[in-house]
């Protein structure tokens, strides 16, 4: 087969493959409960990984990855660091550090680790961290969800994200909010984004995906 054949079919094998994507979701104050009303309603056929980020005192992440895995339909692990990450799970941050998505041999991708800041009031682990490493990353497609939460973590990332990468922003509606900084933070500085209802956000979520 030449080469002009051989491009041809790999042009027709991508479009027949459904675009390559990640879900990356970042919550604060009131996350916990925000996200038991999402991750639950999210399909066993479920196409892409989600991976967590929540800001939590230390210790705390283990108790929560282990909340999820009784409610929702897709397997939940607690991120380890070099592991591959797999589409049709839900990983969630540890809280002693921060998360990168990082680029591995064939395509993968891994989970690297970085110390949290030890300062008092950083948010750790940060979202920040997360979205910007997405930037070299080779998925095709990012969603990322912000929900309730205090100060400003999110933002610097998703903008510095959607200058490089295809990207789909919902933000939780300030009505159900605990608080809605996070959010809020999002909404003014990427007019782009879309504001969702919670109990409409996992349908929203698919919908990208579609």
């Amino acid at each position: 087969m030449g080469n002009a054949s051989w491009d041809a079919t790999i042009e027709n094998i991508k479009k027949t493959v459904p675009n390559n994507g990640i879900v990356a979701i970042a919550s604060s104050t009131g996350g916990p409960a925000a996200l038991m009303r999402i991750l639950p309603l999210l399909p066993k056929d479920f196409p892409y990984p989600v991976v967590v980020v929540q800001h939590i005192w230390p210790g705390f992440a283990t108790g929560l990855a282990e909340t999820m895995k009784e409610k929702c339909i897709l397997p939940v692990r607690s991120v380890e660091e070099g592991e591959i990450i797999k589409a049709g799970n839900i990983y969630v941050a540890p809280s002693e550090y921060h998360i990168r998505v990082k680029k591995a041999p064939a395509h993968h991708h891994v989970f690297a680790f970085e110390e949290a800041d030890s300062k008092k009031g950083s948010p750790r682990p940060s979202a920040n961290r997360l979205f910007e490493s997405l930037l070299d990353s080779n998925y095709d497609s990012v969603i990322c969800v912000v929900l309730t939460g205090m100060g400003t973590d999110g933002t610097e990332g998703i903008l510095k994200l959607s200058k490089k990468k295809d990207i789909s922003v919902l933000v939780q509606d300030e009505e159900s909010c605990v608080v809605y900084g996070m959010p809020g933070s999002i909404l003014e500085k990427y007019k782009e984004c879309e504001i969702v209802e919670i109990d409409r956000m996992a349908d929203a979520i698919c919908e990208k995906v579609k």
